[in-house]
């Protein structure tokens, strides 16, 4: 042997992967610099122009508020919509994603409020809202598509832009001409901060601590009550009561609901006689702290119409008036007297049932104003902030003797969702959409059905991911009041009618005026019409009559209206041109009162059925504990800072891999998680781009019959992972999609298949059949890689797909066909692949023993049964290179048996398989005979492995 051929650095005569995609992401550092290229390259219009005459697919946009920074929880909702319509695109379809944003509305009031007063003109408040939108907007834009999103951010859809109002007032008006719309004066949720009505969409509840009082309401003719029972009279004095948790609705009562099916006693309770549910005597009785017995018993059907004195009604003038029996079915004996207080301005119960009494709408009292206090001269409390009146009230019935008890609790409350404050039901004049029959103000085009029954019947012609989003959304409009979309505001479209002075009712020209306003509009925004005056739209003579409404339409009508005026109007391609507009509306839960609702209603209003195919919601983000993620518990994650620290890709991977059906949790340790799942993805990556570095597809690939079995074998696996894979995007599951790509990293490629091919793609001859037919496998699974992890890892895949040399994005790509299905040869090879398995295990023993390093250490003697012997045995001289092992003998036997020891030959300098052949070649004394037909001979003959 010669010193030379000893000292041979054999390495170099390897085919060593190599590849500039690098390692470690720097995901931080480079991402911008994607966003800024698939911009200056206009990607979205390209993928356009290369999808253009292909199905369409449209997801539009549930528009996030314009007012402050994205949160974790925009990033989730703009990363889900990013990945399905990428998905859909990768898929072929022309996937259109136009970006909105909600634009009027009282956060941005508040906020202009707090910076400049709150003594701003109309038309200073909605110029400087105007313009706060403006900077808030592109803010957020450039958030969202840090994040990786495509759209189309140089002509998104704004709910302030001229031509969207102007849309809106035109489907406000198809909503009054299909009789839809009325004005009616009735209780509505009332919020002081907000000083407007809200409608059920705006509505939480949280709890809040109340007084409960039970209040005596003494009777006025106690002959006519006695004689009610069948008594001759009644010896003292008789008093119904009433418990109650608002205490501030006492001094506008006006009515007392008594059930007509319930049996009421006269309870002698010493100076006094009550008046309650039968049922209920023994537990108002403890409450109150009395002994009494029952004299008498009656149905609540035979004390209709009996008069009472209010509470107060010997304190104050003010307060002497009569509280009548009305019978309603809502007055129970499940709690409290079985009495019900009535005060018909504050609540919808109570209003229907005076009013079904016949009780005038002017007879209604109304002292509560809309800033949350009593009128300044209401007797006795005038000018009191109704909460700190409570108080007070409580000690006004205490002194006049008619309050029995008190206490404290805590119950849920209907809040404002914005303010987080308690809300009232307050009767007000307001505009409303009709859910049921009745007639609506200039029906032109009635519709035939109810909006109730035409937006039920949307439901069901509509797919909802998770399917239980059906259930809540139909249970939410069967159950839904009459529609408020009047809010006494500056910052929103206008209602732009005009109400007669005396009579209320409105212009007979109100069709023509609407069509002029939204002319105005389109022109010049709502600016435009807040400077009109009556004069100039109704002439001198009228405009002496008639008043200017100052209303606006709440901001759900202007994001709930959005698919008429921007799928419809503003962006016509995003539309599809028969059936509902978008095939998918995507948001959190909650929209389910929120914009999907008010997006259902106008659309079935409008044209009888949903502006959508399918509705998707996604869950919030919450802690590792489950608390929801907010500023005020410290508990969030935000994507700005996580996006310089870790990079968007990581946020992408982690909503990707979270099963958004309910809440998405993230912490520190999660997105720890995250990172470890992403390095090795981008690992296996790495390696597949190494290994194809010098693969030129055009003349090196192999057809497939004539590539080696473990070779067809993986790209058939390939073909049936995407199956897989395409199936869950059929659907919008993204997070099994992570799941089996992991695992396929893992196992599949890592834990088997690339561990099998090493030794081929670097020991044989670099333009071998056998290293060809490895590299045309693993150029079909990259480029099969890349397409399904696109839609969430995107600036890896973009990354990625540079190196291939193909077009200018991997989104311009669809997925493609890798293989035919072959479930012989999936049999086969996954029964080979459990075989395998098993014989590691030995392995490990030998090594965990020192015995053996590598496994190419280790000498395999297999006996197998007839069956898993033909399988072994049709892999020939190949089998070894499947197990990784320097030798394999093969044995008939009744069962598998695997038998493992260390080889006691030498190892080859260059493949490092341990050999008898070793040294053969006197000029390379080191090389094994395989090596030496390789490097220098016809090259060593591979057909299965």
């Amino acid at each position: 042997m010669s010193d030379n051929a000893s000292a041979t650095d054999y390495r170099s005569t390897l085919n060593l992967p190599d590849t500039p995609f690098p390692m470690r992401g720097d995901l931080p550092r480079r991402e911008p610099g994607w966003v800024e290229e698939w911009n200056e390259k206009g990607i979205y219009q390209r993928l356009r122009d290369a999808r253009r005459g292909a199905p369409k697919f449209i997801l539009h946009d549930g528009p996030p508020y314009a007012n402050g920074q994205i949160h974790m929880g925009h990033a989730v909702n703009k990363i889900l919509k990013d990945m399905i319509t990428k998905a859909r695109q990768l898929e072929g379809f022309d996937a259109l994603y136009v970006p909105g944003w909600d634009c009027h509305g009282l956060p941005i009031e508040n906020a202009i409020e707090k910076m400049h007063g709150r003594q701003l003109s109309r038309d200073d408040m909605q110029t400087k809202s105007r313009a706060y939108a403006t900077v808030q907007i592109a803010q957020q834009m450039a958030d969202f598509q840090r994040l990786g999103v495509l759209g189309a951010w140089d002509n998104p859809y704004k709910t302030m832009n001229y031509a969207n109002e102007a849309g809106e007032i035109r489907a406000f008006k198809r909503v009054i001409e299909r009789g839809f719309l009325y004005r009616g004066l009735k209780p509505v949720h009332w919020c002081f901060d907000c000083g407007s009505s809200l409608a059920e969409f705006e509505i939480e509840y949280a709890d809040k601590h109340s007084s409960t009082l039970d209040v005596a309401f003494k009777a006025h003719e106690s002959a006519r009550l006695a004689a009610a029972f069948g008594l001759p009279a009644l010896a003292k004095d008789a008093f119904a009561l009433v418990w109650t948790t608002t205490a501030w609705t006492i001094p506008a009562n006006q009515a007392l609901n008594l059930n007509p099916a319930i049996s009421y006693a006269l309870v002698d309770a010493g100076e006094r006689i009550l008046l309650v549910a039968e049922s209920l005597v023994a537990g108002c009785l403890e409450r109150y702290g009395l002994a009494g017995s029952v004299i008498a018993t009656t149905l609540g059907k035979n004390l209709a119409g009996l008069p009472f004195e209010h509470p107060l009604h010997d304190v104050d003038a003010g307060y002497r008036r009569l509280a009548p029996v009305y019978l309603a079915d809502y007055a129970t004996a499940d709690d409290g007297t079985g009495i019900v207080h009535c005060a018909p301005a504050y609540g919808l119960e109570d209003f229907h049932s005076c009013r079904a009494q016949g009780m005038a709408l002017a007879d209604i009292l109304n002292p509560v104003q809309g800033n949350g206090s009593y009128a300044a001269e209401f007797p006795l409390f005038g000018g009191q902030p109704i909460w700190q009146a409570v108080p007070l009230i409580i000690e006004a019935l205490r002194g006049a003797g008619r309050l029995l008890a008190t206490c404290d609790i805590s119950h849920s409350y209907p809040h404002c969702w914005r303010h987080k404050t308690p809300v009232i039901y307050r009767a007000a004049a307001q505009w409303f959409v009709r859910m049921d029959e009745g007639e609506g103000v200039f029906t032109k085009d009635k519709a035939d059905k109810t909006l109730r029954q035409i937006a039920l019947q949307a439901i069901e012609h509509t797919r909802f991911y998770p399917e239980n989003g059906k259930a809540r959304l139909h249970d939410m409009i069967a159950s839904r009041p009459d529609w408020c979309i009047s809010r006494q505001r500056s910052w929103g479209v206008p209602i732009p009618f005009f109400l007669h002075q005396d009579s209320g009712e409105l212009h007979p020209r109100t069709m023509e005026i609407l069509d002029q306003a939204a002319s105005i509009v389109e022109q010049g925004g709502i600016e435009a019409w807040s400077r009109v005056t009556a004069q100039d739209i109704l002439g001198a003579e009228d405009a002496q009559h008639y008043t200017k409404s100052t209303d606006i339409l709440e901001v759900w009508f202007d994001s709930g209206s959005s698919f008429s005026h921007v799928l419809r109007g503003t962006h016509p391609d995003v539309r599809h041109d028969s059936g509902p507009e978008a095939d998918l509306y995507l948001e959190g839960h909650d929209q389910h009162r929120g914009w999907f609702h008010s997006s259902l209603l106008l659309a079935s209003a409008l044209q009888g059925r949903a502006p959508y195919r399918g509705l998707l919601t996604h869950g919030f983000t919450v802690d590792s504990q489950g608390r929801k993620m907010s500023k005020s518990l410290g508990n969030g994650i935000e994507p700005q800072e996580i996006n310089q620290r870790l990079g968007a890709e990581i946020i992408r991977l982690w909503v990707a891999a979270s099963d958004y059906s309910g809440d998405i949790a993230g912490d520190e340790k999660i997105l720890a998680r995250v990172v470890d799942a992403y390095r090795r993805i981008r690992n296996t990556l790495r390696f597949l781009l190494a290994n194809v570095s010098d693969f030129e597809p055009a003349q090196d690939s192999v057809p497939f019959g004539q590539m080696l079995e473990i070779d067809r074998y993986a790209l058939t696996r390939a073909a049936e992972l995407q199956a897989e894979v395409l199936a869950h995007y059929e659907i919008y599951e993204f997070h099994p999609v992570v799941a089996k790509l992991q695992l396929y990293c893992s196992e599949d490629l890592g834990g088997f298949y690339l561990d099998a091919l090493k030794d081929r793609l670097y020991t044989t001859a670099p333009k071998s059949l056998a290293r060809r037919s490895a590299q045309t496998a693993l150029h079909r699974i990259t480029h099969a890689m890349l397409r399904w992890m696109a839609p969430f890892l995107s600036f890896t895949a973009e990354e990625a797909w540079k190196l291939f040399g193909g077009s200018d994005s991997i989104f311009l790509e669809t997925y493609g066909t890798i293989a035919a299905a072959d479930a012989g040869l999936l049999a086969k090879w996954a029964r080979i692949r459990q075989i395998r398995d098993a014989v590691n295990k030995e392995i490990e023993v030998l090594r965990a023993n020192g015995q053996v390093g590598s496994s190419l250490q280790a000498r395999l003697r297999l006996s197998a049964a007839p069956e898993d012997h033909a399988l072994l045995a049709s892999l020939g001289a190949d089998l070894q290179f499947v197990f990784i092992t320097s030798a394999v003998e093969l044995l008939a036997g009744d069962d598998l048996q695997i038998s493992v020891r260390p080889s006691t030959d030498s190892k080859c300098a260059r493949c490092w398989h341990y050999r008898s052949d070793i040294g053969q070649d006197s000029a390379h004394p080191r090389l094994c005979g395989r090596c030496i037909s390789n490097l220098y001979g016809s090259g060593e003959h591979r057909e299965h492995a």
